[in-house]
C-alpha cells in the first residue's frame, strides 16, 4: 500500500500506509482487537450479554472523560454534530456489540473475527454511495475470493456444531454486527463528522451508547448481574480501557487518514491472532476445509488491500 497515491476523502487527503500516522496505529489496533475476541468469549458467562456490554462501556466512558480532562478538551459538539453522535453511538456501541456477543454464543471467536475482516466490503460499498469513493475491479475480485474462504470456514462450523446448535443464527448475527460497525465507520468518515472535535464526539457517542445499553439490559435481563471471577473483572477492564478507549480513537483516526474502505483492512491482520488464540483456548479444529478457507480469506483480503481505487 505504500505506493497508493493520496486522494481526497471526505474533505481530507488519504495518507499512504508507509506514513507512521497510519502504520503504527494500524498494527496496534490489529494486535489489540485480535485478542479481544477471546476475552469477549469469556465474558459470556452467568452474566447476560447485555450487562457485560453495559459494564464494559460504563468503564470506557469514565476512561474517556479522564482522557478528555487530561487533554483539556470539553465534552461538546455543535448542533450539527448531534445526529452524528447518536448514529455512531447506536450503530457502533449498541447494535454492533449486542450482535457480536450473541454471535459468539454459537460461533468460535476466531470465526467471528474472520467474519469481521469482511467489513471492508460494506465499508467500500457504503463509501461508494455516501462518500463517492471509487471501487476497483481488483477490490471486487479480492473480496469475492475472501467470501469463498469464509464460506468454507462456515461449512466447517455447520459440520462441527450442526444447524440445531444455532450456527445459522450466529452467522446472521455476525453479519448484522459487521453491517452495524460499517455504518459507524462511514458516519465517522463524513464531512459532518470531520467538522466536530474528534475525541469529544467519540466520548459523547460512547455515553449515548452506554445509556441505551443500560436501558436494554434492564428491559431484557432485569437488575444488574455480576460474575465474581477475577478473569471476568480483568476482562471488563481490558475490553473497556484497552479494547475501547485505546483502540477506537486510533481506528477512527485511521478512517480519517485512509478512508473508510482501506481502514477496514486492519481486519486482514486481526483474525490471524484471533484464530491462533481460538485454536489454543477454544479447540478450534484445523482441517483441509478450514486451512483452505482461512488461506482463501486472507489471500482475497490481501488482493483487495493491494487493489488501487
Amino acid at each position: 500500500m505504500s505506493d497508493v497515491p493520496t486522494a481526497p476523502v471526505a474533505g481530507r487527503h488519504r495518507l499512504p500506509f508507509s506514513d507512521p500516522r497510519v502504520f503504527a496505529p494500524f498494527i496496534l489496533v490489529a494486535l489489540i482487537w485480535g485478542s479481544t475476541w477471546l476475552v469477549i468469549k469469556d465474558q459470556i458467562s452467568d452474566v447476560p450479554p447485555s450487562w457485560s456490554i453495559a459494564y464494559r462501556f460504563m468503564l470506557a466512558c469514565v476512561a474517556m472523560l479522564v482522557l478528555l480532562a487530561v487533554r483539556g478538551e470539553k465534552l461538546r459538539v455543535s448542533r450539527a454534530g448531534i445526529p452524528v453522535v447518536i448514529l455512531i453511538g447506536l450503530s457502533q456501541f449498541v447494535l454492533n456489540f449486542h450482535f457480536v456477543y450473541r454471535a459468539e454464543l454459537a460461533l468460535t471467536s476466531g470465526i467471528v473475527a474472520l467474519f469481521f475482516a469482511l467489513i471492508m466490503i460494506p465499508n467500500s460499498i457504503f463509501a461508494w454511495f455516501v462518500l463517492r469513493e471509487r471501487v476497483s475491479w481488483g477490490f471486487v475480485a479480492g473480496s469475492a475470493v475472501a467470501i469463498v474462504g469464509v464460506s468454507l470456514l462456515l461449512v466447517h462450523e455447520y459440520r462441527a456444531a450442526g444447524v440445531r446448535e444455532g450456527v445459522t443464527l450466529g452467522v446472521v448475527l455476525a453479519a448484522l454486527a459487521t453491517m452495524s460497525a460499517s455504518v459507524a465507520n462511514i458516519t465517522q468518515a463524513t464531512d459532518r463528522a470531520h467538522a466536530q472535535p474528534f475525541l469529544p464526539m467519540l466520548a459523547l457517542a460512547m455515553i449515548v451508547g452506554t445509556a441505551i445499553n443500560v436501558v436494554i439490559a434492564l428491559v431484557l435481563d432485569g437488575p444488574p448481574v455480576w460474575d465474581p471471577r477475577p478473569t471476568y473483572l480483568m476482562g471488563i477492564a481490558y475490553l473497556g480501557i484497552v479494547g475501547s478507549v485505546v483502540t477506537f480513537p486510533l481506528y477512527f483516526t485511521l478512517i480519517r487518514h485512509m478512508g473508510a474502505g482501506r481502514a477496514a483492512y486492519v481486519g486482514v491482520a486481526t483474525p490471524i491472532l484471533a484464530m491462533l488464540l481460538s485454536t489454543m483456548f477454544e479447540g478450534f479444529g484445523w482441517t483441509i476445509i478450514t486451512v483452505c478457507g482461512a488461506a482463501l480469506a486472507f489471500v482475497g483480503l490481501i488482493i483487495a488491500l493491494k487493489a488501487r481505487r
